[in-house]
């Protein structure tokens, strides 16, 4: 049986006793250190997101100058293109007229020389048909 005399209420007053020394010594101070925790951890979530948002606003900035450089690089290399081109064209009509300027040359100077071969055989084709006509006949003429 139980009986109860003056140990149970020293043991009560020993258990609120040490109730509240482990309180103020143990468990306020670890219910602090895990409330700056948790505080600190809100505090750094906050942080976190704020830089997520930043990242991510510098990245559609970054994107939007690339897209930017990109469209620029196009157009002055399509410009370059078509520059190029057209010195191209210019350069192939110049060779071209010069050579037709030198094709009519050189046919200027083989219809002389042409001329000048007929006019030439003309002039001895009278010769030569009297030397055949002398060989043919057997007597000169």
């Amino acid at each position: 049986m139980i009986d109860m005399d003056i140990t149970l209420v020293i043991q009560i007053i020993n258990m609120i006793v040490l109730m509240f020394f482990l309180n103020s010594v143990l468990y306020k101070p670890v219910r602090e250190v895990l409330k700056k925790r948790a505080e600190k951890l809100a505090g750094m979530q906050g942080e976190i997101s704020k830089f997520e948002k930043n990242a991510q606003l510098r990245q559609e900035e970054v994107d939007a100058k690339m897209a930017k450089a990109s469209g620029k690089a196009k157009a002055a290399l399509d410009s370059a293109r078509a520059d190029a081109q057209a010195a191209g064209a210019e350069k192939l009509a110049d060779i071209k007229a010069k050579a037709d300027a030198e094709k009519e040359k050189q046919m200027a100077d083989i219809k002389a020389q042409l001329a000048g071969a007929t006019s030439q055989l003309q002039g001895s084709l009278n010769d030569f048909a009297t030397q055949m006509a002398s060989k043919i006949l057997g007597r000169s003429l």
